[in-house]
């Protein structure tokens, strides 16, 4: 059971991720963070959407949560620029894969000295429904 979600593509958020950090440094702001990572995946054409209102699947209705991106349809991305990452950013991911039906969230906090991104699982997320998720 050491199968690792989405790996290719994580690892290209990943070295992405890493580029804006060493670019950028560690004192820069959230949105500063996000416009270098916006225009790294469009050089890289990476499909994404950035602050996109996710729809829940139940009701169709609008949740009110905004990831800072959703690449490929397939992962979010939350973007932090804080002194550490807090139980409730974990919480805000599980909110955002849970109402999205998308397997693996990243936490990313750009403040660290040395870049750790964080993954979140959504093990209840169906492959097959993510498609018909019309994010």
């Amino acid at each position: 059971m050491n199968d690792i979600v989405f790996k290719e593509l994580s690892y290209r958020i990943n070295g992405i991720c890493f580029k804006v950090h060493r670019d950028i440094g560690r004192f820069g702001r959230e949105i500063q963070y996000a416009d270098k990572l916006e225009d790294l995946f469009k050089g890289n054409e990476i499909n994404f959407k950035r602050e996109f209102e996710i729809k829940d699947l139940q009701n169709n209705k609008k949740t009110g949560n905004r990831p800072d991106f959703i690449i490929e349809d397939r992962i979010l991305l939350d973007v932090k620029a804080k002194k550490f990452i807090t139980k409730e950013d974990y919480y805000q991911m599980q909110r955002y894969l849970k109402s999205a039906n998308i397997r693996l969230g990243m936490i990313v906090n750009f403040r660290n000295t040395y870049l750790k991104p964080k993954r979140v699982l959504n093990s209840k997320a169906k492959d097959n429904d993510i498609k018909r998720n019309k994010l």
